[in-house]
């Protein structure tokens, strides 16, 4: 069963309208600006996770997100927005002159779905997030993270746990908890440029 099946999916156009009122949100946070108006968009008065993911040359340069569908999307983006722009404790604050050279996606996430007694073969890399826990330490990474660097499944549950501080056999243990999402990612090509849409919840085991 596909991770997160019931929950609706955004058509291409309104993924574009979030990723363009994102961008709005972090050049207003960046530039000490108002934030934008919202755009009229029913999904935003939604319960879902997103994550804001900033780059510059391909490397990464702030990732924040809300990964449960816990506050209305509206909210959960923007503060995602801001703070990846802002608060990711990786990277300085994001400085006006560098808004010309980053690119901004925006993942809208499936809710995380646990999975008991977990085995490698519950992973299918290209449609699946993870989230390892265990106490107080967590570790999440994206779908397209596992897709862009060609991980096994297992490699996948490794590198979630060293994400968070933890060994990374811990998503064997019968303490950690291992939960798995889908995201749909929208994401510019260039800064303020085209847009592309990846959809991983529809991404299927090989036979």
């Amino acid at each position: 069963m596909a991770t997160g099946e019931n929950t609706p999916r955004l058509d291409t156009e309104t993924g574009k309208r979030l990723l363009e009122y994102a961008r709005r949100i972090i050049e207003a946070a960046v530039t000490d600006e108002p934030t934008p108006t919202a755009p009229d968009l029913p999904v935003l008065s939604e319960q879902r996770g997103t994550f804001v993911t900033l780059k510059t040359d391909g490397d990464l340069r702030g990732c924040i997100g809300r990964p449960r569908p816990e506050q209305a999307l509206g909210q959960a983006l923007q503060a995602a927005a801001v703070e990846a722009a802002t608060a990711d404790p990786r990277f300085p604050r994001v400085s006006p002159d560098e808004l010309d050279s980053i690119t901004v996606s925006v993942s809208i996430l499936t809710p995380p779905e646990s999975l008991p007694d977990v085995e490698s073969e519950d992973i299918v890399v290209g449609r699946d997030g993870l989230i390892v826990t265990q106490g107080r330490q967590s570790g999440l990474l994206l779908p397209q993270v596992a897709a862009e660097r060609d991980w096994t499944a297992t490699q996948f549950l490794r590198e979630t746990a060293r994400k968070a501080g933890l060994p990374p056999d811990a998503w064997e243990r019968e303490k950690a908890i291992v939960k798995r999402f889908s995201a749909q990612v929208f994401a510019e090509t260039s800064p303020d440029g085209t847009v592309t849409v990846e959809d991983y919840t529809q991404v299927q085991a090989a036979e």
